[in-house]
C-alpha cells in the first residue's frame, strides 16, 4: 500500500476513535423573499420562459420566477400578493414625456376636449376667478380641429382675462394663444420681428393676433415667471402618482436643467417612485459632458443610478403636423404655399450631435416630417461614419411621417424610432387632410418592425395620456378617438399586443441602454411590474381601452394598489 495513502487512513481511524470527527457543513440557509406574488398570469417578456404564474422579490430585485409551487416553496413568512389570475407584465417604460409640465397641467385650466370656442372660452374664464389676480395661466393643451380648425385669437379671451395673463398652449405644445395682458408684459406689438423658425401668426392689419408657433413661442416663455422649487417638487410627485397609478415605473424625460435639478432633490429625499431618465437640451452637451465627468448626479460613471439616469440629449428638427410647423418634402395639401420649417438649422444640428457622439453621450432628436426624418437620419449615418464604431443608439423622437425610402436605414443604422402610438388614432382625425396620401407611411409602426427597427414606445404626455394601455390599444386597433375608423386608420400599420406591450418594455429600456436591468421579469431583474385586471392577450382588441391598471410596483415596492 501506498505510505502516504496508509498514513490518511491511521489518522482518520483514530479520529473517529477519539469522537472528534466533523459533521457535515449544514445546508445553506435560503434567504426568504420580501415579497411574493402567486397565482398570476405573467407575461414576463423574456424569450427563455415567457409565461409564468408566481414571483419573488428580495429587496428591490426579482429573485425567482415560476410555478406557484416553486415560488411557495421559499415564500417563508414574506408578504403574498393574490393575483387572482390577473395578468402580470414588466413596469411599463414611457419613453417621451414632460414630466413636470403634466405634473403642472393636473392643476391648469383643462382645454384638451374644449369642442367649441364658447367652451374654450368659458373654462378659461371660469378659471381665472379661481386664482388671484396677475396669475399666470398657462397649460391648457386646447384643439382648435374640434372646433373646426379656426386658431384662437387673443380678442377671444381678453374680455374674461383683463388682469390675467393667458399662455395656453395647443396639445402638441408647438403653437400657443397669448392674451393681451401676457403680450404686454413680453413687449410684444405689430413692430416686433419674426423669429427664425417660428412664427407669428397676425391679424390682417398686421398686429399679433395672439397664436406664437415654435420658436416665436420664446418671445413669451421668457416673461413667465418660474414656478418655485417648492412647486416643481409638487409638480414631481402628481406627476410619479399620476403615472404609477397607470402602471408606469419608468419614464424618460424630455426636458430641462431645472427640471433635472427638481428630479436630483426627489432622488437625494429618496423619494421618486418612477425611474427617470432625464434628457437636457441638445445644444448644451458640453455642460452635460462636463457634469458627467464630474460625477455631478452619482454613480460610477457619472450618470446616476437606477432611479435616476443622466446622459441622454434631446433635440429639435422641426415642429409638428397640427401647427403646419412640421417640416415636408413636398407643400401641405391645405397649404399649397407652405411646407413647415426646420426649428434648428441642419449646420448646427450636425455640430451638436457630431460633438455629443464623441463625448460619448446619448443622443435623440425630435423629427415629425419626412423631410425632417431624411434629414436627421443623413446626419446621424455621417456622425457614425466619421467617429466611428460604437453602441451609440442614436433615437429619433416622434418618427412620425416618413419617406419610403426611409423606413429601411432605421434598422440599417441602428437608430430606434421613439414612437407614441395615441398619437396615430388623435392625429388620424384630420392627418389626410394635411398630407393626403402620404398618410401610408404616417406611424408605420409595422413597416419600422418588419424592417427590423428597435421599436420603443411612450406618450408624449402632456401632449397625450400616459397610459401605456391606451397606447397599446392605438398600436393594436388604430381606431381614431372618434371612433370613425373602427377597422382601424391606416389599418396596414397595425400591431400585436405583444409587439406593443414589447415597445413599452424590453425595446424601451433598450432605448435607454437599461435592458440589462430591466424592461421583462426575470430573475435578477429589477422589481418593476404591473397588475391589469383583464388579459389584453385574449379580449377583443378594442376592449384593452377598458382595462385597469390595478397594481404597480418599483423597486419591489408597491407604489399603487386600486382600492
Amino acid at each position: 500500500m501506498n505510505l502516504t495513502r496508509t498514513l490518511a487512513a491511521t489518522a482518520m481511524v483514530a479520529m473517529l476513535l477519539s469522537g472528534c470527527s466533523k459533521s457535515p457543513p449544514p445546508e445553506p440557509t435560503v434567504k426568504a423573499p420580501s415579497l411574493v406574488l402567486l397565482n398570476a398570469r405573467i407575461w414576463t417578456g423574456d424569450s427563455s420562459r415567457p409565461w409564468a404564474e408566481a414571483l419573488a422579490i428580495d429587496g428591490s430585485t426579482i429573485s425567482l420566477v415560476g410555478s406557484n409551487d416553486e415560488v411557495k416553496a421559499v415564500a417563508g413568512t414574506a408578504p403574498v400578493i393574490d393575483a387572482a389570475g390577473q395578468l402580470v407584465v414588466p413596469g411599463f417604460i414611457d419613453t417621451h414625456v414632460h414630466f413636470l409640465d403634466g405634473g403642472f397641467r393636473l392643476a391648469s385650466v383643462q382645454l384638451r376636449d374644449a369642442k367649441t370656442r364658447e367652451e374654450f372660452v368659458g373654462r378659461i374664464k371660469q378659471f381665472a376667478a379661481t386664482v388671484p389676480e396677475g396669475t399666470w395661466i398657462t397649460g391648457g393643451d386646447w384643439d382648435h380641429t374640434l372646433w373646426g380648425g379656426e386658431l384662437p385669437g387673443k380678442d377671444w379671451i381678453d374680455a374674461v382675462t383683463p388682469k390675467h395673463p393667458v399662455w395656453v398652449n395647443r396639445l402638441d405644445g408647438h403653437m400657443a394663444l397669448a392674451n393681451t395682458a401676457a403680450m404686454t408684459a413680453a413687449g410684444i406689438t405689430a413692430k416686433t420681428s419674426e423669429v427664425p423658425g417660428g412664427e407669428i401668426v397676425r391679424t390682417k392689419r398686421g398686429e399679433p393676433a395672439g397664436v406664437f408657433k415654435d420658436n416665436a413661442m420664446g418671445l413669451i416663455d421668457k416673461v413667465v415667471p418660474a414656478p418655485s422649487a417648492e412647486m416643481q417638487d409638487r409638480a414631481l410627485q402628481a406627476a410619479m402618482k399620476y403615472v404609477n397609478e397607470r402602471g408606469v415605473t419608468t419614464v424618460h424625460n424630455m426636458g430641462s436643467w431645472s427640471d433635472l435639478d427638481t428630479f436630483a432633490r426627489g432622488a437625494k429625499a429618496n423619494s421618486l417612485t418612477t425611474r427617470i431618465y432625464a434628457a437636457v437640451p441638445l445644444a448644451d452637451w458640453e455642460r452635460l459632458r462636463d457634469a458627467v465627468a464630474a460625477k455631478t448626479h452619482g454613480g460610477t460613471d457619472g450618470r446616476g443610478d437606477d432611479w435616476l439616469h443622466i446622459g441622454l440629449l434631446k433635440g429639435f428638427v422641426d415642429g409638428s403636423l397640427g401647427s403646419h410647423t412640421a417640416a415636408f418634402h413636398k407643400p401641405f395639401n391645405d397649404a399649397p404655399k407652405d411646407s413647415g420649417l426646420l426649428v434648428n438649422t441642419p449646420e448646427n444640428l450636425y455640430a451638436w450631435v457630431s460633438g455629443a457622439d464623441k463625448a460619448g453621450l446619448h443622443v435623440t432628436v425630435h423629427a415629425i416630417g419626412d423631410r425632417a426624418n431624411g434629414l436627421l437620419l443623413d446626419i446621424y449615418e455621417r456622425v457614425q461614419k466619421e467617429n466611428g464604431a460604437r453602441d451609440r443608439r442614436f433615437r429619433v423622437e416622434h418618427a412620425q411621417h416618413l419617406a419610403e425610402q426611409d423606413i429601411p436605414r432605421f434598422a440599417q443604422l441602428g437608430v430606434i424610432p421613439s414612437m407614441q402610438p395615441y398619437h396615430a388614432i388623435d392625429d388620424g382625425r384630420w392627418a389626410e387632410k394635411y398630407i393626403g396620401e402620404r398618410i401610408a407611411t404616417t406611424y408605420a409602426f409595422r413597416s419600422l418592425l418588419d424592417a427590423r427597427a428597435q421599436l420603443a414606445f411612450g406618450s408624449d404626455w402632456f401632449v397625450a395620456p400616459p397610459a401605456p394601455l391606451e397606447g397599446i390599444y392605438a398600436a393594436v386597433t388604430r381606431r381614431t378617438i372618434d371612433d370613425r375608423n373602427p377597422d382601424g386608420w391606416v389599418p396596414q400599420q397595425k400591431l400585436t399586443v405583444e409587439e406593443a406591450l414589447r415597445a413599452y418594455t424590453a425595446t424601451a429600456a433598450y432605448a435607454s441602454f437599461d435592458e440589462s436591468t430591466k424592461g421583462v421579469i426575470a430573475t435578477g431583474k429589477l422589481a418593476d411590474l404591473a397588475m391589469i385586471d383583464r388579459d389584453i392577450f385574449t379580449i377583443p382588441p378594442e376592449q384593452i381601452r377598458d382595462a385597469k391598471v390595478k397594481l404597480t410596483v418599483a423597486g419591489g415596492k408597491q407604489v399603487y394598489a386600486a382600492q
